[in-house]
C-alpha cells in the first residue's frame, strides 16, 4: 500500500526514512501548458520497499527531497527523465547523482529506441498498465483513486526493472557504456537555456541571411528572458513566426514593428521598445560575429549512396551486439558524416565510437569494404 504524502511534517520525516536507501525511483506529474516553468504537481518515489505519492502543491519546501537527490550512496531510477530532472532540479537546485535511466538503459540490451515505460513494464514485468489517466490536470483536488493508481504505477516496477538490467549490462560488460548518457542527463547546461543560444530553436529559419539570424538570436535571447520573467511559454510572449518575419523587415520604428501580423494586440509600449533594441543589435552585429549557418552540402551527388553504404555497416553491427540500429546512429547524422562534418556527432564518442564509429570513419576513407556472399554482409580491412 503506497502512502499519500501532504503535509510538510510527513514530507520531512518521509525524506528521513528514505536517507539510507540505496536506490531510489522517481517521476514526476506536472502542467506545462500555461507557464514557462513546469508546475510540479505529484512526486512519487519507491525505494523498493516503500512506496509514496508526494503532494508538492501541500508542501512549503522541497529541500529536504534535494538533500536525497544530491546522495552519492542512493542511485535515482528514471524513465525517459529527462523532464523529471529538469522540473526536480529548478525546484531544487540540485541534479541527481548518480542516477540511471531505464530508457536510456533498454537500448542497449534490444530493446525499441525510446521504448515507452508501459511497453518496458509488460516485456520485463509481464504486467500490462492501464494507462487511462496520462491526459489529466493534476493540479485538481482531491485526487481519484485511477490518478493515484496511475502515478504509483509509474515507480512501482522501476526498482526491479534496474535491477534486472544492471544485472544483465554487467555480464555483458555493458554498464559503463552509460556512464556518458547520464552524465549529459546530470549536465546543468542540459537545462539551463542560455538566451543567446535559442535562436537554433526558432522554426523556419533556414532561408534567411546571417544577418538577419542576428536579429533572430537578439529576439529570441529577449523573448526567453521575458517568458521566464514572467513564467508564461514563449509563444505568448512572441510566436516563431513572428521573430522571423521581424527579422526580414528590420523594423527601425514601432510602427514599422507592428504591421507583423499579431504584435500590435500582444506587446506593451515597453516590449515594442525592447524589441526594436534587440533588432538594432542584430542589425549592427560586426561580419565576423555574425551566427554561423548549418551547411548542408547537396553538391556530393554519392551521399545518398553513402550513406546507404554506412547504414548496412551499421545494421551488422548493431545486429552483432544486440542493439537497435538507431541507438548508434540514425540516418541525418550518417549523412552529415558522408558530408565531412565531425562535430557533435555521438558515434564518434565513447562506446558508438568503438562499435562502429572507428570503422565508418575506415570506410568513408576507403580502408574498409562490404561484401555480400549471398548469406549476408561481410566487413573486411583492405589491404
Amino acid at each position: 500500500m503506497s502512502r499519500y504524502i501532504d503535509s510538510q511534517s510527513a514530507f520531512e520525516d518521509y525524506c528521513l526514512e528514505l536517507a539510507d536507501s540505496n536506490l531510489l525511483a522517481i517521476d514526476t506529474e506536472f502542467l506545462r501548458e500555461k507557464t514557462y516553468y513546469a508546475k510540479l504537481c505529484l512526486l512519487q518515489v519507491n525505494n523498493g520497499k516503500t512506496e509514496a505519492i508526494i503532494d508538492p502543491l501541500a508542501l512549503d519546501d522541497l529541500t529536504p527531497f534535494g538533500a536525497l537527490l544530491a546522495k552519492k550512496d542512493m542511485v535515482k531510477i528514471f524513465h525517459a527523465g529527462s523532464q523529471d530532472i529538469d522540473i526536480l532540479y529548478h525546484e531544487t537546485g540540485v541534479l541527481p547523482t548518480p542516477l540511471f535511466d531505464t530508457q536510456v538503459a533498454a537500448a542497449l540490451l534490444g530493446k525499441p529506441l525510446q521504448i515507452g515505460y508501459g511497453p518496458l513494464v509488460r516485456d520485463m514485468c509481464g504486467v500490462k498498465l492501464a494507462k487511462a489517466d496520462g491526459f489529466t490536470d493534476w493540479s485538481r483536488r482531491p485526487l481519484t483513486k485511477t490518478q493515484l493508481k496511475y502515478a504509483i504505477e509509474d515507480v512501482e516496477y522501476l526498482p526491479r526493472i534496474y535491477r534486472s538490467m544492471v544485472a544483465t549490462l554487467e555480464k555483458s560488460n555493458r554498464l559503463s557504456w552509460l556512464d556518458e548518457e547520464f552524465a549529459e542527463l546530470r549536465n546543468p547546461a542540459k537545462y539551463d537555456h542560455e538566451p543567446r543560444e535559442m535562436w537554433r530553436h526558432v522554426k523556419r529559419i533556414s532561408s534567411l541571411t546571417r544577418q538577419q539570424l542576428a536579429i533572430v538570436r537578439e529576439v529570441a535571447a529577449w523573448r526567453e528572458t521575458e517568458a521566464k520573467r514572467r513564467n508564461v511559454p514563449r509563444k505568448w510572449v512572441i510566436a516563431d513566426e513572428a521573430i522571423v518575419e521581424i527579422a526580414r523587415k528590420e523594423p527601425n520604428t514601432s510602427a514599422r514593428l507592428l504591421e507583423v501580423r499579431g504584435l500590435a494586440s500582444r506587446l506593451s509600449h515597453k516590449a515594442v521598445n525592447q524589441i526594436l533594441e534587440a533588432v538594432r543589435k542584430g542589425v549592427e552585429t560586426p561580419q565576423e560575429q555574425l551566427p554561423k549557418k548549418e551547411h548542408h552540402d547537396k553538391g556530393l551527388h554519392e551521399a545518398d549512396g553513402i550513406v546507404d553504404l554506412m547504414s548496412a555497416l551499421v545494421s551488422v553491427r548493431a545486429a552483432e551486439n544486440g542493439v537497435a540500429a538507431p541507438v548508434l546512429v540514425n540516418r541525418e547524422e550518417l549523412s552529415k558524416l558522408a558530408r565531412g562534418h565531425r562535430e557533435d556527432l555521438g558515434v564518434l564518442e565513447g562506446w558508438r565510437y568503438q562499435m562502429v564509429g572507428k570503422e565508418l570513419e575506415s570506410l568513408l576513407a576507403g580502408k574498409l569494404a562490404l561484401h555480400f556472399d549471398g548469406r549476408q554482409i561481410n566487413v573486411e580491412m583492405r589491404s
